[in-house]
């Protein structure tokens, strides 16, 4: 890595957990940083001199408050949660640094989602009816009270309703639920689980950086299908509800007490332009959407997030660093998770048209290690994605629809 220039008037921050593209955007930034990851990372970092401190993010346990001390010593200022995992040690270790114990109570708030859908209940944010399942019973106890209040009649079709791990990142763990019979599919290990109701419309995520309070850069991506393909920035058709998304924001940034940093909450919008919170993460999202922001703005998301960290920022920086919304993006970027489609797969075989088409750039998918496709159960992990950049959103947007058709393994 590089003899980086440091600015000895900013923030010394620590990145937590292990993420290349991040690691790399603060080497070439103006902050000094250090990451904090398991010791598996050790020989890569000492091999680049990336400054590194190791710790395992499994376990609290009671040597859990001596990361914050090690940190602090270092003169490390904030602690930056890459992932899902790492929010509440986050929120533990910026309440040793910034002496504000409210910090980790926030973090708790954000990584359990029953707690948070109360929470932002008490905000005054619409969320649909949820509820905690100790087990299968309580499933189907809930299964039969939603369909009730549906007012359904015998021998309609039932209204699902989605199963989520408390504490897991976006799709892990989520089921849907339609029928008793299908709730005896769901392991007892499984539990607890939180249960909602089905919203109908249009899911879309927010990512919005924050500083002094205030939304700095807020992003909208377009779902195309939920777990499969996501573009930046939206469709106008979405965008137009983009005053609308700001206020919810507003109203999460309140409700949470959110300073500084970064959100990634999840929306629906219904036919009638009513916004349904879904859930808020407090860590950068999944499928690369950092990297469709760079590739379709120019600015490097991972060195926004330690700017809206940093408490040594200033408003002159934030205003320099983000670009106008919308405005000043130069195209669309995409991008699509592969599932194989079939049971059996020898190669990886990406087909042409999606290779010719002039929108496609490139892809991180690699042949398969083994021959049989272990059966999804709920939402389970893509084996790598695609990417799309072009200047058209509807064109972008039939493009991501068409790929789930096509076989990249066969």
């Amino acid at each position: 890595m590089s003899d980086q220039k440091y600015n000895p008037e900013k923030g010394y921050v620590a990145l937590l957990g292990w993420s290349l593209n991040a690691v790399e955007a603060a080497d070439k930034f103006d902050r000094r940083y250090v990451v904090v990851a398991p010791d598996w990372a050790e020989a890569y970092c000492k091999e680049h001199s990336i400054p590194y401190v190791p710790w395992n993010f499994e376990r609290l346990n009671d040597r859990s408050v001596e990361i914050a001390q090690t940190l602090k010593d270092m003169g490390v200022n904030v602690a930056i949660p890459l992932f899902e995992e790492t929010v509440e040690w986050a929120g533990a270790i910026n309440s040793v640094l910034m002496d504000k114990p409210k910090l980790f109570g926030q973090a708790m708030l954000l990584r359990d989602k029953a707690l948070m859908k109360r929470r932002a209940q008490l905000g005054g944010i619409r969320v649909g009816i949820f509820e905690e399942a100790h087990d299968k019973g309580d499933v189907i106890r809930f299964l039969k009270r939603v369909n009730q209040t549906l007012l359904k009649l015998d021998g309609d079709p039932n209204d699902p309703i989605h199963l989520k791990a408390f504490d897991k990142a976006g799709c892990l763990g989520h089921r849907v639920i339609r029928t008793p019979d299908e709730v005896d599919t769901i392991p007892d290990e499984e539990f607890p689980v939180l249960m909602e109701s089905h919203l109908d419309g249009w899911e879309f995520a927010v990512e919005a950086w924050i500083h002094n309070g205030k939304i700095a850069f807020l992003n909208i991506s377009e779902y195309v299908t939920l777990g499969y393909s996501v573009f930046v920035p939206a469709t106008p058709d979405l965008e137009k509800y983009r005053d609308q998304i700001r206020g919810e924001i507003e109203k999460l940034i309140k409700t949470f007490d959110i300073e500084f940093g970064f959100v990634h909450p999840e929306y629906f919008v219904t036919s009638d332009s009513t916004m349904y919170f879904g859930e808020v993460a407090y860590r950068p999202p999944g499928f690369k959407v950092f990297e469709l922001l760079e590739r379709a703005y120019g600015f490097n998301a991972y060195q926004g997030l330690i700017l809206s960290f940093d408490p040594k920022t200033t408003e002159e920086e934030i205003k320099a660093f983000f670009p106008r919304e919308v405005v000043d993006a130069k195209g669309y970027a995409g991008c699509f998770g592969v599932y194989p489609r079939r049971r059996v797969v020898s190669k990886l075989e990406v087909p042409e048209e999606t290779e010719n088409h002039e929108y496609f750039e490139s892809h991180e998918l690699t042949p398969p290690l083994e021959e049989t496709v272990t059966k999804r159960t709920a939402f389970g992990t893509h084996w790598g994605l695609v990417y799309f950049y072009g200047d058209d959103p509807y064109v972008m947007r039939d493009l991501l629809k068409h790929q789930e058709e096509l076989d990249f393994y066969v």
